[in-house]
C-alpha cells in the first residue's frame, strides 16, 4: 500500500509499505477514505517529537471503512463507515476511567507517533471499540475528518480549559491556524463578550472574522497588548488561548491576561518558554495544559448532525494520496497558499 513515511527531521517520502494486519484481538483494520495533515505532523518533521521514530507512517486523523476486526471487537464490523479518533483509548485503565484518554496506558496519542498512522491506504486501529466512531448517515465525510483532532482539541484544550462558559467572558485566541479557528468556532457554543483573534496573517484574520471573531489584530503591525487593553477597559482578557506553540505567543498571552484569568495552552511547544512569575505571582491567574482527550467527540458529532457547527468551513485544499507531498508543501507554506486544512483522499 502507499503511505507517507517519516524519514528523520526534515525528510519524508511516499513509499510502498505492507498492508497492516490484526495484531491484538481488539484491533480493527480500516481502509482510509479521507485523511489530513496536522500542525503536529510538521512538528514531527522538525524533530520536535522524539517519540516518533524514522520509518513511521504519519497521520492521526481520518475516516474510512472497516475492513476486518479482531475477535474482541463488538461495536464495529466489516463495511462500517467510521471516524478515527486521534487518541486511542482502552477505556479500562485508571487514566481512561478518569476521562484522560490521552494518557491511556496502552494508547493515547500513538497513531502516527508510536505506531503507524493514517496517511496511508490502510491503518491498524488498536482498542477499536473505544477509538472509532460510527459516522451517521448523511454527514459529510470530509467534515468528519475535522472531528478526529482539531475540533475536539480547540474545544477541550482551548475553550473548556480556558473556562469561558460564563456569559460575557472576554477571550483572546492567539493564532488563527486550524486549531485556533476550531477554538473560535466552538467558543460560540457559549456567549463570550469580546472574541478577539490575534495573528500575523491577514488572510487568516479575515477568515476569523467570517467565523465570528468580534475583533482581529495583526500583531505584526499593531501593538496587540495595547489594542486588547483598549477593548477591555484596560483589564485584559479573562481567557487567553495560546494556539501556536512558540515562546513569543506564550509570552504574549501572559501580557494579555487579566487578574483572575486563565491562560489555556493548546500549542505544541518544541522549546522552553519563559514564565514571568515576577509579574504574575500576585495576579490569581491559572495556566492550563492538555493533550486532547477526545471526551467531547460524541457531543461534537451531535452538534454537526444538528447543524450547530460546520467544520467543513475549515477545508481549503484537496489532494489525492499520490499527491500527498504536494499537500505537505501547500500546508507547510500556508501563508502563501492560504491553506487551512487539506483533505487527502486515499
Amino acid at each position: 500500500m502507499k503511505a507517507l513515511v517519516y524519514r528523520g527531521p526534515g525528510f519524508k517520502a511516499l513509499e510502498d509499505r505492507p498492508k497492516p494486519v490484526i495484531v491484538k484481538p481488539d484491533d480493527a483494520i480500516v481502509k482510509i477514505t479521507k485523511t489530513t495533515i496536522c500542525g503536529t505532523d510538521l512538528h514531527i518533521l522538525k524533530g520536535d517529537v522524539p517519540t516518533c521514530a524514522p520509518g513511521r507512517i504519519l497521520g492521526h486523523e481520518g475516516t474510512g471503512v472497516v475492513e476486518t476486526v479482531g475477535s474482541a471487537v463488538t461495536a464495529f464490523k466489516s463495511g462500517d463507515r467510521v471516524l478515527i479518533s486521534c487518541i486511542s483509548s482502552c477505556g479500562k485503565c485508571d487514566y481512561c476511567r478518569r476521562g484522560m484518554y490521552s494518557h491511556c496506558t496502552t494508547g493515547g496519542w500513538i497513531l502516527g507517533n508510536e505506531i503507524d498512522g493514517t496517511q496511508a491506504e490502510y491503518v491498524r486501529i488498536p482498542h477499536a471499540d473505544t477509538s472509532l466512531y460510527h459516522i451517521p448517515d448523511g454527514l459529510d465525510e470530509e467534515a468528519m475528518v475535522m472531528l478526529s483532532d482539531i475540533l475536539p482539541t480547540g474545544f477541550e484544550c482551548g475553550v473548556l480549559n480556558g473556562k469561558i462558559e460564563d456569559p460575557g467572558v472576554n477571550v483572546a485566541i492567539v493564532g488563527a491556524g486550524p486549531v485556533g479557528l476550531a477554538a473560535l468556532l466552538t467558543a460560540q457554543f457559549f456567549s463570550p463578550g469580546q472574541l478577539i483573534v490575534i495573528d500575523r496573517d491577514d488572510n487568516r484574520l479575515a477568515v476569523a472574522k467570517q467565523f465570528g471573531a468580534t475583533e482581529t489584530i495583526n500583531n505584526a503591525t499593531t501593538d496587540a497588548v495595547a489594542r486588547v487593553k483598549a477593548l477591555t477597559d484596560g483589564k485584559g482578557v479573562d481567557a487567553a488561548i495560546e494556539a501556536v506553540g512558540i515562546p513569543a505567543t506564550f509570552e504574549l498571552c501572559q501580557e494579555l491576561i487579566a487578574p483572575g484569568g486563565t491562560i489555556a495552552n493548546v500549542g505544541v511547544h518544541g522549546e522552553k518558554v519563559d514564565l514571568h512569575l515576577e509579574k504574575l505571582w500576585s495576579q490569581n491567574i491559572s495556566i492550563t495544559t492538555r493533550l486532547v482527550d477526545t471526551v467531547t467527540t460524541r457531543m461534537l458529532l451531535r452538534a454537526v448532525e444538528m447543524k450547530k457547527i460546520d467544520p467543513a468551513r475549515l477545508i481549503t485544499h484537496r489532494f489525492s494520496l499520490d499527491r500527498i507531498l504536494d499537500a505537505y508543501d501547500t500546508f507547510g507554506h500556508a501563508s502563501d497558499t492560504r491553506a487551512l486544512k487539506v483533505i487527502i483522499a486515499a
